[in-house]
């Protein structure tokens, strides 16, 4: 008969399940996060063939502010896939992920306080208060700097239960940045709509696999319809001003 201890798989590679995320994994992840800044470097002094951009300043806000936002859309896709997959272990990389949403959401903020503003405040602030678009994408930015400063262990210890309730402001975060990208770009709105989509499919399995998360949208409320309603009565009242 054979014993528990032989019936258990070997470890692939020879590492155990921690290790290979520590050592594979997590590095190729970080390595894969980066390779959308080298294709920006590569198109922007036009290495390897790329052909450089006409308006570089747009070229960098655009793909800055787009891989932001891939970034958040992976972010939140770690939870399904690790269910419906069985990958429990996945959880250890939605982290990083996070953290590389926060990186390019600031390169792109960047981009425009150096290049399209020429950090010049006070034309920032007159941006902030008369564009909704720039309203919008630069409160999503803000949002998302406590959720990158308590993204350490320690911090986890340190605020316990609120830390969850503090990183569910990723939903809030994505629907503004979709908002953002959506008002950018004015005249061809296809591919915002498309990340709207997908956003609402995401939204849609958090909310049978968990109604409460509804909450987050519209507070003491659990019915996806009262936070819909209230996202719809904000963009209804905004609406009324066309971006800029």
């Amino acid at each position: 008969m054979t014993s528990p201890a032989a019936a258990r798989p070997k470890p692939f590679l020879g590492l155990t399940v921690e290790r290979r995320y520590r050592l594979i994994y997590k590095p190729v992840v970080f390595l894969a996060s980066l390779m959308p800044l080298a294709w920006m470097a590569c198109s922007l002094f036009g290495w390897l063939g790329f052909t450089p951009p006409v308006d570089v300043v747009k070229f960098l806000e655009l793909r800055c502010g787009k891989t932001a936002l891939n970034f958040i859309m992976l972010t939140l896709m770690v939870t399904p896939v690790r269910q419906l997959a069985r990958l429990p272990n996945l959880l250890r990389l939605r982290r990083m992920l996070g953290l590389f949403a926060f990186f390019y959401a600031t390169l792109h903020f960047t981009v425009y306080l150096l290049l399209d503003v020429d950090l010049d405040w006070h034309q920032v602030a007159a941006d902030i208060l008369k564009r909704p678009y720039i309203t919008i994408g630069f409160t999503a930015l803000v949002l998302l700097i406590p959720l990158a400063l308590t993204s350490t262990n320690r911090m986890m210890r340190r605020l316990g239960r609120r830390w969850s309730r503090l990183h569910r402001l990723v939903y809030l975060i994505a629907v503004l940045g979709v908002w953002h990208f959506y008002w950018q770009e004015k005249i061809d709105v296809r591919e915002p709509l498309v990340y709207a989509g997908l956003l609402l499919v995401l939204f849609g399995y958090r909310w049978v696999r968990s109604p409460n998360m509804w909450a987050v949208l519209a507070p003491g409320s659990t019915r996806p319809a009262a936070a819909v309603r209230r996202l719809a009565r904000v963009a209804a009242s905004s609406a009324l001003r066309p971006p800029v």
